[in-house]
């Protein structure tokens, strides 16, 4: 006899596993079918691990120039295994945590790949799940009441430039690279590309990023993405933007070479390795959509506004329904999701109020619209920008590059968008997105008394800013 449960979540990454805890806490009885390890990408090839060598960058490079600060360092050597070790652990130590909390939350863990069934003997609707498993054991049938597909996604590529893992990477490739080359292309100017740029750059490795379109970050404000492209060129990082690559012109002879068309005249690039960062794509094909009513485009999972599916019982969240592509933004679709099943009457997500993060050094993060859209959208804004040179702490951190960017609505005064660029800037987000959520003008932020020295003064003189009235500058 198939077992049963309230609630079965095809996926064990961060949106699975936390709406799984949810619905434990809800009195669910559920279960999460995962093929690989609990934390999925986030946990194992993407957040957790990529911010990790990020730090040991950063700390490397920081160590380099400790004579700034009056600290005298000799002969100072990056052991690359070693910033694996340390990466490894910290994914063993955080796997181990999401394991203890299936275990406190009671959750069924089943070490498989799930497939969804259409109606069968086990129940006369589809969302029978059956559970494939690698050593060839007999399939396990379990029978839920509700479905969660939180099965994320997995990088894309381009024509021509397969995925070989030694000379053409990808970031989950990259993750595991044993050494680090003396050169690296970088095909893709969005986020992660961004990252790694960042990340080499400071081990010291020569990267060149080539971007189809002419900004990098292209769902960031313009300024933003220009301050990132001048402080990372700073540290010897080369933009080719504008430009098509060529992918029938690569060829692997101990390295790479590749062709580019740029403004109609064609470059040629070498390096040791490729990084193809040009974005991802849903993990749907293969799970047993086409059992079920539900729809898709190109791959994505289309759902309404509490992630229900055409099958009202089977839900979806995270990478595969597309938007946001962020593990915190997965996690809070799972809650709303779980939540809907219960008939606790969730709010709907709010998109516009939630942040987005760039862990590059220096950082961005950003909430709301950029100043093109807020235009585009009719919006006449006014504009509060505060640079980090202005504040003491940052000064004394010895990283004032960057700045704090509000945009307002000039009839309403609500604030549109927060766009930051420096210094820890992605803890400080958090504070615009409250702004955000309780749909705040730049006078109430700049009445919440920020402490001094703080790197948080920024945003007080920023929101003063936007009427002029700034204090340091």
């Amino acid at each position: 006899m198939a077992k049963e449960y309230d609630l079965v979540v095809l996926g064990g990454g961060t949106g699975g596993y936390v709406a799984a805890i949810r619905a434990s806490q809800l009195g669910m009885q559920t279960a999460i079918v995962e093929k690989s390890d609990l934390g999925g990408t986030c946990l194992h090839r993407g957040c957790i691990p990529s911010k990790s060598l990020l730090r040991s960058a950063q700390v490397f490079k920081q160590t380099k120039e400790a004579s700034d600060y009056g600290v005298y360092t000799d002969n100072v050597t990056l052991n690359f295994p070693k910033v694996q070790d340390r990466k490894d652990r910290i994914i063993k130590t955080l796997h181990q945590g999401v394991q203890g909390l299936m275990k406190k939350g009671k959750i069924d863990v089943f070490e498989g790949f799930g497939r969804i069934l259409g109606p069968s003997i086990f129940s006369p609707m589809p969302g029978t799940i059956s559970i494939e498993y690698e050593n060839g054991d007999e399939n396990t049938m379990i029978v839920p009441k509700n479905v969660l597909i939180a099965t994320g996604s997995k990088p894309k590529s381009l024509p021509g430039l397969e995925i070989d893992g030694e000379f053409v990477m990808s970031s989950d490739e990259a993750l595991h690279m044993d050494r680090l080359p003396s050169s690296m292309i970088i095909v893709g100017g969005g986020v992660i590309g961004i990252e790694w740029a960042s990340m080499l750059a400071d081990f010291g490795v020569d990267v060149t990023v080539i971007e189809y379109l002419d900004q990098i970050l292209p769902t960031e404000d313009e300024a933003v993405a220009k301050e990132i492209e001048a402080l990372l060129k700073k540290k010897g990082v080369r933009f080719v933007k504008g430009a098509k690559v060529l992918s029938e012109t690569l060829r692997k002879e101990n390295g790479v070479a590749i062709e580019a068309d740029i403004e109609g005249s064609n470059e040629t690039f070498n390096a040791d390795n490729m990084l193809v960062s040009v974005g991802r794509q849903a993990n749907s094909s293969n799970i047993g959509l086409q059992n079920t009513d539900i729809v898709t485009d190109n791959g994505v999972i289309q759902t309404n506004e509490f992630y229900q599916t055409k099958e009202p019982h089977i839900y979806a969240i995270g990478d595969c329904i597309g938007g946001m592509q962020l593990a915190h933004v997965a996690s809070h679709e799972g809650i709303t999701a779980v939540e809907h099943m219960a008939e606790k009457n969730p709010l709907p997500l709010d998109y516009n109020t939630i942040p987005s993060c760039i862990y590059s050094n220096p950082e961005a993060a950003s909430v709301g619209v950029t100043e093109k859209q807020a235009l585009d959208q009719g919006y006449d804004v006014k504009i509060g920008k505060f640079p980090f040179q202005a504040i003491g702490k940052a000064l004394v951190y010895g990283e004032a590059d960057g700045f704090v960017k509000i945009i307002a609505d000039k009839k309403t005064d609500d604030i549109l968008g927060i766009h930051m660029v420096g210094p820890h800037v992605t803890d400080m987000i958090s504070e615009a997105g409250l702004a955000k959520v309780l749909d705040a003008a730049p006078w109430e932020v700049s009445h919440s008394v920020h402490p001094h020295p703080t790197l948080s003064e920024v945003m007080g003189e920023a929101a003063m800013a936007v009427e002029g009235n700034q204090i340091h500058g």
